[in-house]
């Protein structure tokens, strides 16, 4: 294999180790006599209604699971549910809605996501105390379960959404604010819950895999916040330009806290870690040295794939020439970055932030000879950067070549955060389709083999 299959067949090892349908498999068994739900056993005499709810990218992939485990036993005809995901995502199960709620790369919530949010809530508000409620929730959680506080409108809650995305604003803040405009984020979609067991099975999207950050939390109480959130909106210098309506909620009396009265269980099951540890698993297969991974990665994309490469060639440098040339060095990074758009003013490209991370490596090495064994793939576990179809992009020596024998300004392209329409030109966009997951983003580098 070339080194960019090389790297392709270790970027999808991490993506195959997240797949979710396996990971909700592995939570669940069924006998005779109980349901046992992430080592929580429910005798089969004391069981109601069994309702799953949910959102996510990777909340059709985890429904299935969930059927697929309980198929032909006692209480697959006590199952029901509704899980909100991406329009592409959608497909016909058994005794799970999916709910198409938002179109593919729209990473943020409609009219649709608001319909199914309430049903969700209906739903757990029906329950009662012999039931169990389990909530399937993953990354995109966040655009896809949403009812905003009835003093805002769904547009404001967008128009604020889109102001801190803007300006480069990571998850946690984008979360903290979301969560304050929310009747469903920060545990209150638990307090709506009145089932005797509400059961939560998470995928992780975000570094160091916080329940108040993933998905907003919808079954995680947090503290009122809502000075910190003004807090967030003013260091953004957003405060003048957020609806008034929006400030006005914030600025209003304290938020009593979240009741919930349902016993809880809260469940990882899939990660970033697990997926990095599945990647060099599958780069020691194919020979590679592997060096520790870089996990945690935040910060600008424009600024980390360029500190990446760095990293890469002082790892070759590091694991000796010899065995460097024989083998090969595959470094990897797990975690999620920003791209401020805001910087380009008004002319703004079309990318997402794994593409621009492998943009920024290509401006900082720009002569081809030097990509000689070298290549850098970055994408998204989910299939999906930014609003565009692809999961990622890849950078090699024959990428450099295109790129120059184009004649194309890759740092112009980089100032434009137009990362997308370059990749294109050269054939070096990554496209997988949906994945069923979402675990952030994964970078396979690999260096030193000829």
């Amino acid at each position: 294999m070339t080194l960019r299959q090389d790297a392709i067949e270790i970027w999808t090892a991490g993506v195959r180790a997240a797949d979710s349908a396996a990971a909700v498999r592995r939570q669940i068994a069924c006998d005779a006599e109980a349901l046992t739900i992430a080592g929580c056993r429910i005798p089969l005499s004391e069981l109601g209604r069994l309702e799953v709810v949910g959102a996510g990218k990777a909340g059709a992939g985890m429904a299935a699971g969930f059927e697929q485990a309980l198929h032909g036993t006692p209480v697959f005809e006590r199952l029901s549910g509704w899980v909100n995901v991406p329009d592409n995502c959608n497909r016909p199960l058994q005794r799970i809605h999916l709910h198409a709620a938002r179109p593919a790369g729209r990473n943020e919530p409609t009219p649709a996501v608001l319909q199914g949010t309430q049903e969700i809530l209906d739903r757990v508000g029906a329950l009662g105390p012999r039931d169990v409620c389990v909530m399937l929730l993953s990354g995109g959680g966040s655009a896809l379960l949403c009812r905003p506080v009835p003093e805002i409108t769904l547009e404001d809650k967008l128009l604020v959404t889109r102001l801190l995305s803007g300006c480069g604003a990571p998850i946690q803040e984008l979360n903290l604010v979301r969560t304050q405009l929310s009747q469903v984020k920060g545990g209150r979609l638990a307090a709506a819950c009145r089932s005797g067991l509400l059961v939560t099975l998470v995928i992780s999207d975000v570094i160091g895999d916080p329940p108040e950050i993933i998905g907003s939390g919808p079954t995680w109480p947090v503290s009122a916040r809502r000075q910190a959130a003004l807090q967030v909106l003013e260091s953004r210098g957003l405060l003048d330009r957020i609806p008034l309506r929006v400030k006005e909620f914030l600025q209003g009396s304290p938020e009593a806290s979240v009741q919930i009265t349902s016993q809880q269980v809260y469940r990882m099951v899939a990660s970033n870690t697990e997926s990095l540890a599945a990647a060099a698993d599958r780069a020691r297969e194919l020979g590679y040295i592997t060096v520790p991974p870089l996990q945690n990665l935040q910060g600008e994309a424009s600024v980390e794939g360029a500190r990446f490469m760095k990293s890469l060639m002082e790892a070759g440098r590091d694991a000796g020439v010899a065995d460097a040339a024989a083998k090969g060095i595959c470094l990897l990074a797990g975690g999620e970055t920003t791209v401020n758009v805001a910087s380009a003013g008004s002319d703004v490209g079309q990318g997402g932030r794994n593409q621009e991370f492998v943009l920024a490596a290509a401006v900082a090495m720009p002569d081809p000879t030097a990509w000689s064994g070298m290549v850098l793939l970055s994408g998204g576990t989910d299939g999906e950067d930014g609003p565009t179809g692809a999961a990622g992009a890849v950078c090699d020596a024959e990428i450099q070549r295109e790129i120059t024998g184009q004649g194309l300004q890759a740092t112009e392209f980089l100032r434009r955060h137009d990362a997308w329409t370059l990749f294109h030109k050269v054939q070096g966009l990554v496209v997988t389709g949906p994945t069923d997951t979402n675990v952030m983003d994964l970078a396979v580098g690999l260096a030193g083999r000829k």
